[in-house]
């Protein structure tokens, strides 16, 4: 196969959402599979802004939205730096770095998230304590969505 026709399959391919490819000729063999990407959309309740209620709902899953009332406490708000998957211990055995009611200080590693395979502590900008967490484990997280309240 021509350089210049394998490269126009890899780009056919890379614009689908094909799970498995392969061509024998003779000792010339590709296999291709691609993943398809999982879907979240962000919904916000009607009547509240980005900042005080934000629901992650993956498309696949059933569709469960946050209702009006639910807000987020008062006290100071740790947000998200980056868009990723947030884990809320160092790994699976391990137990979770803050729990509600926990006290902690100004630097101390509240969770992780995960972008491009790097892991980035999430550490807290407060002094104080954990008045909730707003996140679940393995959740994906956007830009600015509020992670933690401590108060």
């Amino acid at each position: 196969m021509e350089f210049e026709n394998l490269l126009t399959l890899i780009d056919k391919v890379a614009s689908t959402d094909l799970t498995d490819f392969s061509i024998d000729n003779g000792d010339f063999k590709i296999s291709m599979k691609r993943k398809q990407k999982e879907v979240v959309v962000t919904t916000v309740p009607e009547g509240m802004l980005a900042q005080q209620a934000i629901t992650q709902v993956p498309v696949a899953a059933a569709s469960v939205q946050a209702s009006p009332n639910d807000t987020i406490p008062d006290g100071n708000t740790v947000k998200a730096p980056l868009v990723g998957t947030f884990y809320n211990a160092a790994s699976p055995e391990n137990p979770a770095f803050v729990k509600v009611g926990d006290t902690v200080k100004k630097g101390q590693t509240l969770g992780i998230i995960e972008a491009m395979k790097l892991m980035n502590e999430i550490e807290s900008e407060f002094d104080g304590v954990v008045e909730a967490i707003l996140i679940e484990n393995e959740q994906m997280v956007e830009y600015g969505q509020p992670l933690f309240v401590i108060r």
